[in-house]
């Protein structure tokens, strides 16, 4: 990387997916301004133009030029910036670690929505749900500290940012996560205390409120 890249995240503060992209930067000791996209409201004509089939955060602009969808974001950022690699070494383990992320990408933010965009018998059954994929990934992080071994590494950059709404999750679905998934409650903690993860992730009090006004103005308050 030259003196001269310029690297700008289109971001927004409560998002997971956009932790992912800031966390693999400061990982990596990459300089870069996070510009906040307000997304309910009226989005940047950059994010139109940047990503025009899904109009969504992050967008990762390298010298301009934009990379879309977090878990790629990721990849890319790893292979650009080699050093202190994220990606483990070998094909098998990097194959398991593109999977545990394709099944957190389809699971962990909705069954997590399932239980705080709901009431009632709804929510009750997104709460199951929830706890049947945290224990899944309880299984696949076993007794390593880390999902890729003793490191800290891709796949945990691409979990630990849903975290800051596991409070949420908790206190409108009425569980405790360490209760059910006590290894993976750990790996939270171990995760926290990394500067990278503690600088980037939103307050879980202030992503509460923020899901509870979205209930109020979705009117399920």
């Amino acid at each position: 990387m030259s003196k001269g890249d310029k690297v700008e995240v289109l971001d927004f503060w409560v998002s997971p997916f956009c932790g992912r992209v800031k966390i693999s930067l400061e990982e990596k000791g990459v300089k870069y301004v996070a510009s906040e996209e307000d997304v309910f409201g009226g989005k940047s004509d950059l994010l139109l133009k940047s990503n025009p089939i899904h109009q969504k955060v992050p967008v990762l602009l390298h010298n301009d030029k934009p990379i879309i969808e977090s878990a790629i974001i990721v990849s890319y950022i790893d292979e650009v910036w080699p050093s202190n690699s994220l990606l483990p070494t070998s094909a098998y383990d990097r194959a398991q670690a593109r999977f545990w992320t394709d099944y957190i990408d389809k699971k962990v933010f909705e069954t997590g929505r399932s239980i705080w965009a709901s009431n009632g018998e709804e929510r009750e059954v997104g709460t199951r749900d929830f706890i049947e994929v945290l224990k899944h990934l309880e299984e696949a992080l076993g007794e390593k500290n880390y999902f890729g071994g003793e490191a800290f590494g891709y796949l945990d950059i691409i979990a630990i940012p849903h975290s800051a709404w596991f409070l949420a999750y908790e206190k409108l679905g009425g569980f405790k996560i360490e209760d059910h998934a006590p290894k993976f409650s750990a790996w939270i903690k171990r995760c926290l205390k990394r500067e990278s993860v503690a600088k980037v992730l939103a307050d879980p009090e202030k992503v509460y409120h923020f899901i509870l006004h979205f209930r109020k103005m979705s009117g399920l308050e």
